[in-house]
């Protein structure tokens, strides 16, 4: 989990990327799940963020899928940009046949402002009340409203406690829904915690899709996060056509060099929870094509 006593700190550049060698990735594959960064002297970091991040450029991202072998990705705004979705829009813009967005936006935004957004490549929105920079959950319903009527999906990233008292919130909603993180539900919990059963309803009650990302974080253990299998599991066992994976690259808010992973380390991680090679066909091509389009066809 990423955790923050009130300093703002930096934190450590990603590790350079290894070809996985327990899956063979396919043609067409997905990451769905990372950030772009840029120097805070052409990209501010807002004033609430809860840490400092080096810069990670579209370019490195682009270097990253070459070297795990992956064709297409998805970048969220990072949350230290806040609302500020300038270098998103330069990553969409400089790599249109590779990669599509997540944005994060104001209830207030322009529709002229959509627009740039949208024929730049960007896909939904994220709701992030987990660190500072976020558009939280007090949003929810207004901006999944603006996304009903364009198009566009929500993200939602909110801790696993927060899941149970969001049920019925959730199912409600116009607009299509993907859950980050598997949730957010510590694997110390397990997977029979309220917080991870209230994930596992409204994935069985509604149609939206999930990331299996983000198990470093939500691990007790050091790679290769066994502990977070049975939560992955459980969610390819509940709606195996909304499954999609990202590496959450570049993998910020760590400190301690043993604990930053391997992007290509933890692609070898989906052998652990998916071991039919249909099944990570569906996880890495079909199900993220369906519920993304596939960039400069869509």
């Amino acid at each position: 989990m990423l955790h923050f006593d009130g300093v703002i700190k930096d934190c450590l550049p990603p590790r350079p990327a290894s070809p996985p060698t327990k899956i063979k990735v396919p043609r067409g594959a997905w990451e769905t799940h990372a950030h772009v960064i840029g120097p805070a002297a052409d990209y501010p970091f807002v004033p609430g963020r809860h840490f400092n991040p080096p810069p990670a450029s579209p370019a490195d991202f682009v270097a990253m899928l070459d070297k795990v072998g992956l064709q297409y990705g998805v970048v969220v705004q990072v949350s230290v940009h806040g609302t500020d979705n300038r270098l998103l829009v330069k990553a969409l813009q400089d790599y249109p046949d590779r990669l599509c967005g997540v944005a994060v936006i104001d209830p207030e935004i322009t529709d002229r402002e959509v627009a740039v957004l949208k024929d730049a490549g960007v896909r939904g929105i994220r709701i992030l009340d987990i660190v500072g920079g976020g558009v939280g959950l007090q949003n929810l319903e207004v901006l999944a409203d603006r996304c009903a009527e364009i198009g566009w999906h929500v993200q939602v990233a909110t801790r696993g406690e927060t899941y149970p008292a969001i049920i019925d919130r959730l199912l409600r909603l116009r607009a299509s829904f993907i859950i980050d993180h598997m949730g957010w539900c510590a694997a110390a919990n397990g997977a029979d915690s309220p917080e991870f059963q209230a994930v596992l309803h409204i994935v069985r009650n509604s149609n939206c899709y999930v990331k299996l990302s983000g198990g470093f974080r939500l691990s007790a253990q050091a790679y290769p996060f066994r502990d977070v299998v049975p939560f992955a599991e459980a969610l390819i066992d509940a709606a195996p056509d909304r499954m999609v994976w990202g590496s959450d690259w570049p993998h910020v808010g760590l400190y301690d060099a043993a604990a930053v992973p391997d992007a290509g380390e933890i692609l070898d991680g989906l052998a652990s929870y998916a071991t039919d090679v249909e099944q990570q066909h569906k996880i890495l091509v079909s199900n993220p094509a369906r519920f993304y389009g596939v960039p400069a066809t869509s």
